[in-house]
């Protein structure tokens, strides 16, 4: 009988998930990496939504035409900015300030769990032009969020 329940279970477990339907929606945290603090650094939260069928195409080698779509339809403006402090200041490294990041985006996450969605998964990546006198660089993380609908 423990057998049959568990079997029931599980079959009605496994329907649940497989018939779920998600909304998914990303926050972008940017930490700049440029020496001295004269980067910008930031959690972006875009408001606005966008059909991305609108503005692909598909290339093909008999006709190769681009999409006419403007790169100004594109743009989203209506967005959330959260500023964060840079990595660096005058003296180096700031610990202080990661501290703190880490605290607004902790901060930012609990409010989505709150708002029903769920932490799917996150991305990081660096960008530093790594060159001489390296003066430029990025870490973002994307943080992807789904909630049923």
């Amino acid at each position: 009988m423990k057998k049959l329940i568990l079997i029931i279970a599980i079959a009605v477990f496994g329907l649940t998930e497989v018939n779920a339907q998600y909304e998914y929606k990303v926050i972008t945290s940017v930490e700049s990496i440029v020496p001295n603090g004269l980067g910008r650094s930031r959690i972006i939260s875009a408001n606005d939504t966008k059909d991305y069928k609108e503005f692909t195409t598909t290339q093909t080698e008999e006709d190769n035409t681009r999409n006419k779509s403007k790169r100004g339809e594109i743009r989203v403006k209506g967005y959330d900015e959260t500023k964060l402090l840079n990595f660096y200041n005058l003296g180096g490294i700031r610990f202080q300030n990661i501290a703190a990041n880490d605290a607004i985006i902790t901060s930012k996450i609990n409010t989505m769990i709150e708002e029903g969605w769920e932490l799917a998964f996150v991305n990081t990546g660096v960008e530093s032009e790594g060159g001489k006198g390296d003066g430029q660089g990025i870490f973002i993380t994307r943080y992807f969020f789904r909630r049923s609908k």
